[in-house]
């Protein structure tokens, strides 16, 4: 909610007014780097912020820009003002004068309408930061550059104000991403490519008449650095260190090869178990329709065991499958579940079978999702295929297991209902 008071935060005198320097002030009113795209950019990045203090930074600084927006605006209509009534005023700039009726709008110093292209929002809170200071640093620019322009004391006072609050708006954004305790080239969530990322590409080179000095700096070596000669010469003998690219096979220095035929070897083995203990599943089942899952869960399954002798063979591995404590444990659990189902009506045994029957599905998900991620790493996109399939599966059976729950829990509500109705 915002309420307007109306009094300026910066008290604004001109002594002299001059139009054409009224116009040069309108690139800080309806700019790329003026106050409103400012105001706008900072506001509506706080208003999709989930991180409460930091949206209170955004939205306060978002409000001040306002503030200064209307602090740009008075300053430049009064520089305007001549252009109402004066003809030679109005011709420094018609737009103003004849279309504005001297006073101002949302264009820039060149009479380019303001746009929501100037904002930069991307929903990602440290890269907005980083974007929202060099935006400050633009505008401090701005202002810097009209004042050298500006004789008129009052003005200059005023965008001395305005061009100190652009720092002070810096130094609070670079706190608040400081704060985050983000390491400083952490940008979202995907990591960069090993090895690329630490690379640096010479492509400016020549020395005399054949260019410029190759410069070497913090920049380029040092500090894990790879001085990498251009690509446009990678291809003449000596060029120097190969570039480091998407399709270069995966340098595996933490073992995950090993660790990713250890998950495959595990699966298997999961899934060989319950090969076996779906059909006592089905069989135990009361209604149909779980029943039927149960027996279409079998052929899926039979099927992810085929998928996962399928990875072995492309990794160049044997199928050998490793004891899975973890499913032997849940089948184990489960044939407890059904015995105790013999005791039980129909709707509470088949219940308890699906819940039986979910925390298996859901160690299978962590499982696929596991060895999936690993494959991904390693770049083995054929491995990556098979495990997805897979990994589909066991999430639409989980689905398909809760919507039967609910049918269910339906029929269970259906008897009490009858009795009360009959009451």
């Amino acid at each position: 909610m915002y309420h307007h008071v109306k009094k300026l935060m910066f008290t604004v005198r001109v002594d002299e007014p001059d139009p054409r320097f009224g116009n040069m002030l309108l690139e800080q009113f309806g700019g790329a780097n003026g106050e409103l795209a400012a105001a706008m950019q900072y506001s509506i990045q706080g208003l999709n912020c989930e991180d409460p203090d930091r949206k209170d930074l955004l939205m306060d600084i978002g409000t001040e820009e306002l503030s200064h927006l209307e602090v740009v605006g008075t300053l430049a209509r009064m520089h305007l003002k001549p252009a109402k009534f004066d003809r030679q005023a109005a011709e420094a700039d018609p737009l103003i004068a004849i279309a504005g009726g001297g006073g101002v709008n949302l264009f820039n110093s060149q009479g380019n309408p303001w746009t929501a292209d100037y904002l930069k929002i991307t929903g990602e809170l440290d890269v907005d930061l980083r974007s929202n200071i060099a935006a400050e640093a633009r505008a401090k620019i701005v202002y810097e550059r009209l004042i050298n322009f500006c004789d008129d004391a009052g003005t200059k006072d005023a965008l001395q104000f305005l061009m100190t609050r652009e720092i002070t708006h810096m130094k609070a954004f670079a706190l608040a991403l400081e704060s985050m305790n983000k390491p400083v080239f952490s940008v979202g969530r995907i990591a960069p490519t090993p090895g690329l990322v630490d690379q640096f590409f010479n492509d400016s080179t020549g020395t005399g008449e054949h260019g410029e000095i190759d410069t070497r700096g913090p920049w380029n070596e040092g500090n894990g650095w790879v001085f990498t000669e251009s690509p446009a010469i990678q291809a003449e003998p000596g060029a120097g260190t190969v570039i480091v690219t998407e399709s270069s096979p995966p340098v595996d220095e933490a073992g995950l090869e090993d660790l990713l035929i250890d998950e495959l070897r595990d699966i298997l083995h999961a899934e060989k178990q319950l090969t076996k203990a779906l059909p006592k599943m089905a069989e135990a089942a009361r209604f149909d329709q779980l029943r039927e899952l149960f027996e279409q869960h079998l052929a899926e399954t039979e099927n992810q065991v085929e998928r996962i002798n399928e990875c072995f063979d492309l990794l160049g591995k044997t199928a050998r499958a490793k004891p899975c404590k973890g499913m032997m444990g849940l089948v184990e659990e489960g044939q407890e579940v059904m015995a105790e189902g013999e005791e039980k009506e129909n709707v509470a045994a088949d219940l308890a079978l699906i819940g039986a029957a979910q925390r298996v599905e859901h160690y299978e998900i962590s499982a696929y999702t596991t060895a999936k991620n690993l494959a991904q790493q390693l770049r083995h996109s054929a491995v990556v295929a098979l495990l997805s399939k897979s990994l589909a599966e066991e999430e639409n059976s989980d689905q398909l297991l809760n919507q039967v729950a609910r049918s269910l829990m339906s029929v269970a509500k259906m008897p009490a209902a009858i009795e009360r109705a009959e009451q």
